[in-house]
């Protein structure tokens, strides 16, 4: 075989493992993640469910694809709940911009109605459908600068209580057909998540808080993404804890966030402690 051959196939089997390489990586990911979800549950007795959206590199081109709840979630989480005996513990890890309605009503009612103690991790933050998740939770466990936020639904790309508010600020016979139709899809909607949250309270949050503290969530207080951190959450009554677990940081670790060209942020990956007569404290 003559030194072109060999430069050929050396150039070939350079291609393979170029293109096998990122399925192997992945491979390897998932596997670190399975062996720390196991560590976790045997340290808390529980299932762990995570239910984690980054965008992640799933193709052998590696393009991100951005990740919401959808009926996929929904379905995988409902049948995480149904293979777990009524007596575990569940531990949902969250992290989620929010997504499908439908779906993360399925997921929140699921939880609620598993008899053991459901907790809810928030390492970061929780937004719209994740929230709603995490009010069917016992008690939810938020980094002490974690956010959770409002759950008032959303038409396409517009608040469903900002559609209602046009009716009070015109007249029947200046609104196209269509706005109106918008509208009364938007109050049936708010009503039904203000019930869907008032359900999910119940039993957690004390029973004269539950109406007014599913009204601030559900009916267009805020805008959609206001951040709810600790302070306000506990304020509302809800179970919020900030002891978190190093596992579910180190759980997080596992699904990086990709990005192109250089980091925007960076910094030396070793706790930092002051230094007190040349001795760190």
């Amino acid at each position: 075989m003559n030194s072109s051959d060999w430069i050929s196939q050396l150039f070939w089997l350079f291609i393979i493992f170029s293109m096998m390489s990122p399925y192997f990586q992945q491979q390897a990911l998932f596997a670190a993640r399975a062996r720390k979800m196991a560590a976790l549950e045997k340290k808390r007795k529980s299932r762990v469910i995570t239910l984690i959206h980054r965008q992640e590199a799933i193709s052998l081109l590696g393009i991100p694809l951005a990740r919401f709840i959808d009926i996929d979630d929904s379905e995988q989480v409902l049948r995480a709940i149904r293979m777990t005996d009524k007596n575990v513990p569940i531990d949902l890890i969250l992290h989620t911009p929010g997504g499908l309605v439908l779906a993360a009503e399925q997921i929140a009612e699921a939880l609620k109605r598993h008899p053991a103690k459901v907790t809810v991790f928030v390492p970061h933050y929780a937004m719209s459908g994740g929230t709603l998740i995490a009010l069917g939770a016992d008690e939810i466990v938020m980094d002490e600068n974690a956010v959770l936020g409002p759950v008032d639904p959303q038409l396409g790309n517009k608040p469903a209580a900002s559609i209602v508010k046009v009716l009070e600020m015109k007249e029947v016979a200046d609104i196209d057909d269509e706005t109106l139709i918008l509208a009364d899809v938007s109050k049936k909607a708010l009503k039904q998540v203000k019930d869907t949250v008032v359900g999910l309270l119940k039993n957690t949050v004390p029973d004269d808080r539950v109406e007014d503290v599913a009204t601030l969530l559900s009916q267009g207080t805020w805008t959609h993404d206001y951040p709810i951190d600790v302070a306000q959450a506990r304020g509302f009554g809800l179970p919020v804890s900030t002891e978190m677990p190093p596992e579910v940081y180190e759980l997080m670790e596992l699904y990086p966030q990709p990005r192109g060209g250089k980091p925007s942020v960076q910094y030396i990956p070793l706790p930092h402690q002051r230094e007190v007569n040349g001795r760190g404290r």
